[in-house]
């Protein structure tokens, strides 16, 4: 579904998601990110536990809601990955 195309010039930085390390490309936004490693759901909503993933990728939809370093509710399309970034995907009933 989504292929990065490839660019051995890229510098890579190590990010953890839901606890396990991870690449991503300096510059990608953290939704990139994400499903440059295989995550298409980033939170699930009440009251059926519906997936959602990035929709617009431009900060209008609000689907790609993640915890970002312990901040949650933030749009993963908007942010750019970080050196040592601790992201979680959220999920319905997460406190």
């Amino acid at each position: 579904m989504f292929a990065r195309l490839p660019d051995a010039a890229t510098e890579r930085v190590a990010i953890v998601i839901d606890g396990r390390p991870f690449e991503a490309a300096r510059g990608d936004s953290v939704a990139a990110a994400l499903l440059a490693n295989g995550f298409i759901a980033f939170r699930t909503t009440e009251p059926a536990a519906t997936r959602r993933g990035p929709y617009c990728m431009m900060g209008v939809c609000f689907d790609c809601l993640v915890t970002i370093d312990d901040r949650a509710n933030v749009q993963a399309c908007m942010v750019s990955v970080e050196e040592g970034m601790r992201i979680r995907t959220q999920h319905a009933g997460d406190e």
